[in-house]
C-alpha cells in the first residue's frame, strides 16, 4: 500500500492525467502470477476485460510486468490494444539504441523472470538485454517475504538506484534501461539523474498507448482545429 501511494505507480489514479477504470481479479498474486502463472487467472482477466470493453473502456493493461507471459492470450482474446508488461518496449529500445550497446531490465525478482515471459513480448536471443534484479534490497524483498510490515521508502528508491548502477559497472555499454515492475516507475527520475540514461518503464508504455487512441493529445492537430 505504501507502493501504491506513489504517484507513478500503476494503481494509483494520480499517475494518469486521462481517466483510468481499475479491475482487481480474483486470485492474482505473487503466487499465480510470479512463480507459477495460472490459466484460471487468465481466464478471469480476459473476461473482466470483456466486460470493461463493453463499458468504453479502449485498451487494457495489467499491474504486474510478469503478466507478459499473458501478452498473447490476452491480445489474442480482446478487441482493443492490450500491453501486459512494460517489457513490450524492450525490443523498441533496444532498435533505439546502437547495436554495440545493451538494454539493461530491472525486475521485482530476477530469478522470477523467465526466457517464457521475454520471448512472449518479442525479446530475443539475440538481443543485447542484461536483467538485474532487487534481491539485494532488504526493504524491496519485504514485498515477498513480509507483506504486512512497513517499509522505508526512502531505502528502497537509494536501492533501486544502486541496482542500476550495479548492473552499468558490470555492462558499461548499457545503453538504456527498462523498469519491468509498475511498483518502480516512481523512481525511474531518480535513475535517470544518477546514471545519465533513458529509462523507460510502465508510464512511458501507458502514455504511449493513451496517444495512440487519442485518450492523451501533446498536441491537437489539423483534425482538431
Amino acid at each position: 500500500m505504501q507502493l501504491e501511494s506513489l504517484a507513478g505507480n500503476s494503481t494509483n489514479p494520480d499517475s494518469y492525467p486521462f481517466p483510468v477504470h481499475f479491475c482487481r481479479i480474483k486470485g492474482a498474486n505473487v503466487e499465480t502470477v510470479l512463480e507459477n502463472p495460472s490459466g484460471e487467472v487468465l481466464r478471469r482477466m480476459i473476461e473482466a476485460s470483456k466486460r470493461l470493453i463493453a463499458g468504453g473502456v479502449r485498451a487494457i493493461t495489467t499491474s504486474c510486468g510478469f503478466n507478459a507471459i499473458f501478452q498473447r492470450e490476452l491480445a489474442s482474446a480482446l478487441p482493443v490494444p492490450v500491453f501486459s508488461s512494460s517489457l513490450l518496449q524492450v525490443p523498441l529500445v533496444h532498435r533505439m539504441i546502437s547495436a554495440e550497446r545493451s538494454v539493461a531490465v530491472l525486475t521485482a525478482k530476477k530469478s522470477a523472470l523467465r526466457g517464457e515471459h521475454l520471448a512472449a513480448v518479442g525479446i530475443t536471443k539475440e538481443m543485447r538485454v542484461n536483467v538485474l534484479g532487487m534481491e539485494e534490497s532488504p526493504e524491496w524483498n519485504k514485498i515477498f517475504t513480509a507483506p504486512e510490515e512497513p517499509v522505508d521508502l526512502g531505502r528502497i528508491a537509494k536501492d533501486t538506484v544502486a541496482a542500476v548502477e550495479r548492473g552499468i559497472a558490470e555492462h558499461p555499454e548499457t545503453g538504456a534501461v527498462v523498469l519491468e515492475c509498475t511498483d518502480l516507475p516512481p523512481f525511474a527520475q531518480s535513475i535517470r539523474e544518477a546514471v545519465g540514461l533513458p529509462v523507460f518503464d510502465f508510464i512511458t508504455l501507458m502514455g504511449m498507448t493513451a496517444a495512440s487512441i487519442g485518450v492523451a493529445r501533446p498536441y491537437w492537430g489539423l483534425a482538431g482545429r
